[in-house]
């Protein structure tokens, strides 16, 4: 597939496109200021059938792939959104889709592409393990017809507007396990009826308006057909979703790196000093030439990824390689912009430096640049295992 001269993708640019036009960047600047969540635009992008892009025909879905799915998310911050706000249900979607019960997904699946529920959030790190994800702590004890959870988890996001949550849990203790990713198992979450009743939601500020919280878990039971799969098969699972959300993550960066390259070649072809287009000098030039160059690098990974997840394939190094690429392009794009615009870059009306702090978050999450590098030099290269 040649992404730049596919109909399909080019009619799915195009519609997204028309549709963030309604959401300029006053709201995006608002909703920002607010801190506040941007419902409208979810509630549009929900009705306008883009956020059940990948769930089958026979769901109520469009049947797309993870191709069509990152273009999606890549027009939003390419026109100056956030789609951080919206990208959980795609990824978190796959887990669902890829391992649930038939019951489960004709219950839910028809329910989330029409926008009666949302599935946002993903329940995973914890304090004290970080992204070492087979040390877990919470865990899920069966007891008669129930699992009853007991842990903790934290910057989990958009709690607040999501009705379900995939979580992982230790269903088997460590030490009762031959490989340490064993014994964990995923479930669905009902938020509408955990929250309160065994689960308690303690929003983190932060320094981007990402909405994330930290769990507490104090004998949240839930019922034995929340369970997703197999039990004691949920780190397998949640590797499929964790590819998805990185050749995402991937995407967003795109986007948020063109959206930079647009910005700063545009300011740098208006902005005269010393009688001259700043855009002339080669100082300013070659910070966003080398930006431009970076993304487009980054953007052939992207497709890889896409190419090898929507065949079946294992995705996992190019989906790592693809989001690090990318996060590593978007950022050196922002500071292209930022120096571009000098000291109007920190002005909250030319939008870059909410863009910066946006864009920036992806260095660390979901998965920092160094546990790519670790993984690609144990995978990959076959250097010895780092921790």
């Amino acid at each position: 597939m040649n992404p730049n001269d596919n109909e399909e993708l080019n009619a799915i640019r195009d519609g997204v496109r028309a549709l963030c036009a309604e959401f300029d960047a006053a709201y995006w600047r608002k909703i920002d200021e607010e801190k506040g969540f941007p419902e409208a635009f979810v509630k549009a992008l929900t009705d306008a059938g883009w956020l059940s892009a990948m769930i089958p025909e026979e769901y109520g879905g469009s049947g797309l792939g993870l191709a069509e799915a990152s273009v999606i998310l890549e027009e939003v911050n390419r026109c100056g959104g956030n789609s951080g706000t919206v990208h959980g249900q795609m990824y978190n979607m796959f887990t669902l889709l890829r391992h649930g019960s038939e019951a489960q997904k004709r219950f839910y699946l028809p329910r989330l592409a029409s926008g009666e529920l949302r599935l946002q959030s993903m329940g995973v790190t914890e304090p004290t393990t970080g992204t070492d994800t087979t040390r877990i702590k919470t865990t899920a004890i069966k007891r008669g017809d129930k699992y009853v959870v007991n842990g903790q988890k934290v910057w989990i996001s958009r709690v607040q507007h999501s009705d379900l949550m995939i979580l992982l849990a230790r269903t088997t203790p460590l030490a009762e396990v031959k490989k340490k990713s064993e014994g964990m198992s995923i479930f669905l979450v009902d938020l509408r009826e955990a929250i309160g009743n065994g689960l308690t939601v303690q929003p983190i500020a932060n320094m981007v308006n990402h909405e994330t919280n930290e769990l507490f878990f104090d004998n949240l039971e839930l019922p034995a057909d929340s369970l997703i799969g197999e039990e004691g098969k949920g780190f397998k699972y949640i590797l499929d979703g964790l590819n998805a959300e990185r050749t995402l993550i991937a995407a967003e960066c795109i986007g948020d790196g063109r959206w930079f390259i647009e910005k700063a070649s545009a300011y740098a072809r208006d902005r005269v000093v010393f009688g001259r287009p700043i855009g002339q000098n080669q100082g300013v030039q070659f910070p966003i030439a080398q930006a431009h160059i970076e993304i487009e690098a980054a953007d052939l990974m992207r497709w890889r990824a896409c190419e090898e997840y929507d065949s079946g394939k294992n995705a996992g190094a190019s989906a790592n390689m693809a989001k690090y690429l990318a996060a590593k392009a978007s950022w050196e794009a922002a500071n292209a912009c930022l120096q571009t615009h000098g000291g109007f870059g920190f002005a909250c009306e030319y939008d870059v430096e909410r863009k910066f702090r946006e864009t920036r978050l992806y260095q660390v999450a979901p998965i920092s640049t160094n546990l790519i590098l670790s993984y690609v030099a144990e995978h990959l290269l076959e250097l010895p295992r780092s921790f």
